[in-house]
């Protein structure tokens, strides 16, 4: 490969990465000068990447949008990330991603070298998924949010509340946060003032105002922690008190559970969920025999499921 056909293509990595890019930084990181910048600019625009030349002191470049999708340029580990991401995207709780996850793996693999290949395999082979159940949420709601995170750039979207209650919201989006089946994004609510975590389920229309701002520091730093502790620190309709018959060390609580030991061979587990369904297939994978306490409506789930089980069997 020819010096200038090696330098378009880390060329076209960089522009791949960033959204926006000055000029002489660019010559800087290629070790060029700004003219040979803009000839290779040139090349990248006749070969159908759709490069914009951006104003202000010294110009840049934005590597927009086009018509089609142009090559990614990936090293190995990101190869390796996307497929195995792909991959497991049929169990996604995005809304109708499975077919397109199926069809663009199937893309990627024939195009990797053999040895990439294997690891692949090698790693899905390894991997468990279960299949994630719970609500949907929309896959152009991700990408519009994660944008937004990346550019700094304000949101404005109408929101849903658990009781029902409609708003208006205009945030700056700090980071988007997968939790069990739910997406969340965390953000700064600029009407309240304060940060805020927002299920993604309950969005709709969410947009770019084209206002930027500059980020703000999320308090612990930790955007999932910040989105637990909401969870935690909130009401749910159904709070599950349960007696386990193990030590609480032989215990595997379910995801957003609490254990607390009772003596050497039992302990206390509490949980909660706004959805029954879910609440009754989390506790029935606890590994132990157990007591429930409370509430009734979880009780009698579990005795239906397991007469279901019964007749199954």
């Amino acid at each position: 490969m020819t010096t200038t056909s090696s330098r378009l293509l880390e060329l076209l990595a960089l522009l791949q990465a960033r959204r926006d890019w000055p000029g002489d930084e660019l010559a800087g990181r290629l070790e060029v000068s700004g003219r040979t910048i803009r000839r290779d600019v040139e090349r990248l625009r006749e070969l159908g990447y759709p490069v914009e030349s951006l104003s202000g002191p010294g110009g840049g470049y934005r590597l927009r949008a086009g018509t089609a999708m142009p090559p990614l340029l990936l090293d190995d580990d990101e190869a390796i990330a996307i497929a195995f991401g792909l991959g497991t995207a049929a169990r996604s709780s995005v809304s109708g991603i499975e077919e397109s996850a199926v069809r663009a793996l199937v893309k990627l693999e024939q195009v990797l070298p053999a040895h990439l290949r294997r690891r692949v395999h090698a790693l899905g082979m390894a991997t468990v998924a279960p299949a994630v159940g719970g609500p949907l949420v929309d896959p152009q709601h991700l990408t519009v949010i994660e944008a937004a995170c990346r550019d700094g750039e304000c949101l404005r979207f109408g929101y849903r509340s658990r009781d029902g209650a409609e708003t208006r919201r205009e945030v700056e989006p700090h980071s988007l946060v997968n939790l069990g089946r739910r997406w969340y994004v965390v953000a700064w609510d600029r009407g309240r003032e304060d940060w805020r975590s927002f299920r993604i389920d309950r969005l709709e229309r969410p947009a770019p105002t084209g206002v930027r701002f500059s980020p703000r520091a999320l308090p612990g730093g930790n955007a999932a922690e910040f989105v637990q502790r909401g969870i935690t620190g909130s009401s749910n309709r159904y709070e599950a008190r349960i007696t386990v018959h193990a030590p609480a060390d032989d215990v595997r609580p379910p995801w957003g559970a609490t254990i607390t030991p009772i003596d050497a061979g039992s302990c206390e587990l509490r949980t909660a969920d706004d959805d029954l369904a879910w609440l009754t297939m989390r506790v029935s994978m606890i590994g132990a025999d157990f007591e429930v306490h409370e509430p009734p409506e979880l009780r009698d789930r579990l005795l239906a499921l397991a007469d279901r089980l019964q007749r199954a069997c």
